[in-house]
């Protein structure tokens, strides 16, 4: 069998010494071989690549927690407006001041392709899932158009006025009293029938959040099935969350909880003996009245001694700061160890 060497210049050279020249092919040869190629890659089933992207579960919560928070921040404003009218007269349309602030939220975010003040905050904003799928080109992963007319209006019936219809559905059978009447009856046919779809409602949304603990993806039931994902608005931001606020809320809360424990195991009146001696001149004392009583300055009418100092006192002012603490002396500031009925001598009460 013969052996067959490639030439530099083109010609191949047998084993038996001749040589077997070869014409070079036309010039458009490539294009031919160009059609041909690209005929058979459209024939063949290619596969879209997708790029796998983890998006923070806590971004996505926080998110969350936020936009309930600046609900919460707008409806505590708008019932001060109406502080001066009726008690009692906006709690009977609670569910529509909710309603009505809720769709404010999703007026001024979603529905004009921005996101909502928590996934601002957080740097998420919402994607089709669907058209992102269908697309060709990948770079990054956080491409992809935001959400369509009908997901937007699907969102707000869902969040909205599904909200609302369950609030005023809740409080119209508690006040009718459904889940009191007969076992036979409709009322009680729609009770059972309202607990039912509850149970079911949550029993969804912990499944849904267990996927969303293992994905990390879709974080409600509405944005399951509208297939509204939450992505980075911009791949190059970092997260930056301050906890400066969160620190002093912290700080305050701790504080004045170890301030109502603490003050009621605090007696004002000793407290306020220890610093009179600071607070008052001893020649200042000296001028004052002797006739009136110096805790309730006025005159007492069953006058007593302070036993060692002997200053006038009302019985029951003297008494109820004896009974209470070590008690010193307002006008002296000597400890007060008894004391005696005015004009009796003899007669004295012994208190601690």
């Amino acid at each position: 069998m013969a052996r067959e060497t490639l030439a530099s210049s083109g010609s191949f050279q047998t084993g038996r010494g001749a040589v077997l020249t070869i014409p070079p092919p036309p010039e458009d040869a490539w294009i031919d071989t160009y059609r041909k190629l690209v005929r058979h890659w459209q024939k063949t089933p290619t596969r879209k690549s997708t790029i796998p992207i983890a998006i923070s579960r806590v971004n996505q919560i926080d998110a969350a927690r936020l936009d309930v928070e600046m609900s919460a921040m707008l409806k505590e404003q708008l019932v001060k407006v109406f502080s001066l009218m009726k008690p009692g007269m906006l709690f009977q349309y609670e569910p529509e001041l909710d309603a009505f602030l809720e769709f404010l939220i999703w007026w001024f975010s979603i529905w004009v392709d921005k996101p909502t003040p928590g996934n601002a905050l957080m740097n998420l904003r919402y994607r089709d899932e669907r058209a992102f799928e269908m697309q060709g080109k990948v770079r990054t992963g956080l491409e992809g158009p935001g959400l369509t007319v009908a997901q937007k209006i699907c969102y707000c019936i869902a969040t909205v006025g599904g909200q609302y219809f369950w609030a005023r559905l809740q409080s119209f059978s508690a006040f009718r009293r459904w889940g009191d009447s007969e076992q036979r009856s409709i009322a009680s046919w729609l009770w059972l029938l309202i607990q039912r779809v509850e149970g079911i409602y949550k029993a969804a949304s912990f499944s849904n959040l267990l996927l969303f603990l293992h994905t990390g993806s879709y974080k409600s039931l509405t944005e399951r099935a509208l297939r509204a994902r939450l992505v980075y608005g911009s791949p190059n931001m970092n997260r930056v969350v301050s906890f400066e606020y969160m620190n002093h809320q912290l700080v305050w809360h701790e504080l004045s909880e170890m301030l109502l424990l603490l003050l009621p195991l605090l007696n004002s009146s000793s407290i306020k003996n220890i610093l009179c001696p600071f607070s008052k001149d001893k020649s200042s004392n000296s001028a004052t009245d002797e006739t009136v009583c110096p805790i309730c300055q006025a005159t007492p009418t069953l006058p007593f001694f302070a036993i060692p100092c002997h200053h006038r006192f009302c019985y029951y002012c003297l008494q109820t700061r004896c009974s209470a603490a070590p008690f010193r002396c307002t006008r002296c500031g000597e400890l007060v160890t008894g004391m005696q009925r005015y004009g009796r001598r003899n007669a004295a009460v012994q208190t601690t």
